[in-house]
């Protein structure tokens, strides 16, 4: 049998929620431990919570306070938080239409140039890969994805743009 795992963080966040945090920066191991927990609590509940919510590297867990309190809470996630992994599961496959350049993408030209390649050599290797939704955003349907090649990551804009188009 495999070992437990080490334990999470838990953090207060206000009076009726705690961060279950599995990593202080984000990692697909993280957020496999994250979805885990979060699939685990759906499928056993604990009496008193009354929402979660999953992010790329912590689980935000929701409780009524008059029902169970931080402690008590804590002691019955940590045990579950610290389970082997399950097996991997046969995943969903989405295909998903994406536009490149133009209005679009108005940053396509400068990722390429960044990068010291060309607006083709981009879209290749980007509509080339496999990516997972690690968290369900705060737009619904908004999905944040993991995966991507990491000869196409970038650094953030170094002047944030004031406006963006709407469609891009």
């Amino acid at each position: 049998m495999a070992a437990t795992l080490p334990p999470p963080r838990l953090l207060p966040s206000g009076d009726s929620a705690v961060t279950v945090e599995f990593s202080r920066t984000i990692d697909d191991d993280a957020n496999q431990r994250v979805l885990a927990l979060d699939k685990a609590l759906a499928a056993s509940p604990i009496d008193g919570i009354t929402e979660t919510v999953p992010t790329y590297r912590s689980l935000l867990v929701h409780y009524d306070p008059e029902k169970i309190g931080f402690d008590a809470l804590g002691e019955k996630i940590l045990p579950v938080a610290t389970r082997p992994l399950p097996p991997v599961t046969r995943a969903r496959r989405w295909r998903i239409p994406v536009a490149y350049g133009g209005e679009h993408g108005i940053d396509l030209e400068d990722v390429a140039k960044a990068l010291n390649t060309t607006p083709d050599d981009i879209i290749a290797r980007h509509a080339g890969g496999d990516y997972k939704v690690a968290m369900i955003g705060f737009t619904p349907g908004w999905s944040y994805l993991s995966g991507l090649d990491r000869s196409l990551h970038m650094s953030r804009r170094q002047n944030p743009r004031l406006l963006t188009p709407a469609g891009t």
